[in-house]
């Protein structure tokens, strides 16, 4: 939690499934969408954090599975884990606080004498969080009477229900709103308490964020009926509480922009950036145009012409070098001459680009060093670089960067489905 000086401009806490993921796009585009406006513009002052209710193994898995930036924090199985950045170091007070008058052997000794609960699967089983499924007519009537079990036999805690079917047994402390208040409090004893937070959710177990005072929330056009009728009956006077117009990560960047938290146009939704000047333009910005344009070049979805060509070389200089993860050194302008016989050959195919956690370096008043992991999937193979990049601002348009060097180190390749056999068809252009 060292990589801000001070105070985020933003903090974004989200919800992961049917929130910032939307399991029924299969394209990811609101979630890509979300990706590149992060990276362009949030990323060098803000924070982002994944609120989930999936275990630590389960998020993994989602995370193998879906184009997700790495957050700043993850607060995984329901506000039980909180854990930092790319290594997830564990919040080891956190974990003593929700000790306290909890004991994970009562709780599934008392729940055993429901049969109507039925355990979930080891992977959501966790130190802090006893969880089942149930009938939605059966979960009101064994909350209160478990509750009441618990209590006599000393324990404090406190049990969730959502989506219709899961029901989840934590420490009374424990939950996503008490940790989002645990972060902002320990934030504010640091003197980095951010200047807004934005909470993201779509169910029953998101409604604890959005009574954390003096946060914005969106809940997403896509959200269940037990957060829709939890906000009628205990928010919807609050102006700073909105249903977004749009799905999962569309709603969030939507709601972004009508509190006025900052820019919400994505990148990814701009078409032709000849003809759409953005006021807020930085290195990482130019990044991730460069590698929408490449993602769309293979893609197809740019015409194949000499225009395209020579305004890319326009953007890098004239002697630059490409260092492909090789080591195989190459003048960037060749490199780009090659990208030609590239154009159109992912056509049809699922094939994405995008980048993730994207930072630079001023290294004198008009250079910048970038870093960035640069992923890129095809079916149901994805491999990541990381890229650095040497970029300079041009003297006679400061809005406008021109490359020097580029560098890309290969971090994995993986297949998340494991239904291929062999790698996509590699090539030495970026």
């Amino acid at each position: 939690m060292d990589r801000l000086h001070g105070s985020a401009s933003l903090m974004v806490v989200s919800d992961l499934d049917y929130t910032m993921v939307d399991h029924d796009d299969p394209g990811d585009l609101s979630l890509l969408s979300f990706n590149a406006l992060w990276e362009s513009f949030y990323r060098h002052d803000s924070l982002l954090v994944f609120s989930t209710g999936r275990s630590p193994t389960s998020y993994k898995l989602l995370r193998n599975e879906k184009p997700l930036l790495t957050p700043d924090v993850a607060v995984m199985s329901v506000g039980t884990e909180i854990a930092y950045g790319e290594s997830m170091v564990p919040d080891v007070g956190w974990v003593q606080l929700l000790n306290n008058k909890w004991d994970r052997e009562i709780v599934v000794e008392e729940a055993s004498k429901f049969p109507e609960l039925v355990p979930q699967s080891d992977i959501d089983q966790r130190p802090h969080k006893v969880s089942f499924y149930v009938e939605k007519v059966k979960a009101l009537e064994i909350i209160d009477v478990l509750s009441e079990f618990l209590e006599k036999r000393g324990l404090d805690v406190k049990i969730i229900y959502s989506s219709g079917a899961a029901l989840d047994v934590l420490p009374g402390g424990a939950g996503k709103g008490q940790a989002l208040a645990y972060l902002l409090k320990k934030f504010a004893f640091e003197g980095k308490l951010p200047v807004n937070t934005l909470v993201c959710g779509d169910s029953g177990n998101d409604a604890e964020l959005f009574t954390v005072p003096e946060v914005y929330g969106v809940m997403v056009s896509n959200a269940k009926e037990e957060l829709l009728q939890w906000y009628q009956e205990n928010t919807k006077n609050n102006p700073n509480i909105l249903q977004a117009n749009e799905r999962c990560a569309a709603g969030i960047i939507q709601v972004i922009g009508n509190f006025g938290l900052g820019p919400n146009v994505s990148p990814r939704d701009i078409k032709d950036f000849q003809k759409c000047k953005l006021e807020i333009t930085n290195p990482g910005h130019e990044v991730i145009k460069f590698y929408l344009f490449y993602e769309r070049w293979r893609r197809a979805e740019i015409e194949m012409s000499e225009r395209h060509m020579q305004n890319l070389k326009a953007s890098f200089y004239l002697s630059g070098i490409f260092v492909h993860p090789s080591g195989f050194e190459q003048p960037i302008h060749q490199c780009i001459d090659e990208m030609k016989r590239l154009h159109g050959d992912r056509q049809g195919e699922h094939f994405r680009v995008w980048v993730d956690q994207v930072s630079s370096a001023q290294i004198s008043s008009d250079t910048w060093l970038v870093k960035c992991k640069k992923w890129e999937s095809c079916g149901d193979i994805r491999h990541c670089c990381l890229t650095t990049i040497l970029i300079s601002s041009k003297a006679e348009f400061p809005d406008e960067f021109t490359w020097w060097v580029f560098h890309a180190i290969l971090l994995t390749v993986f297949l998340f489905h494991l239904t291929e056999t062999s790698a996509p068809n590699s090539s030495r252009v970026m």
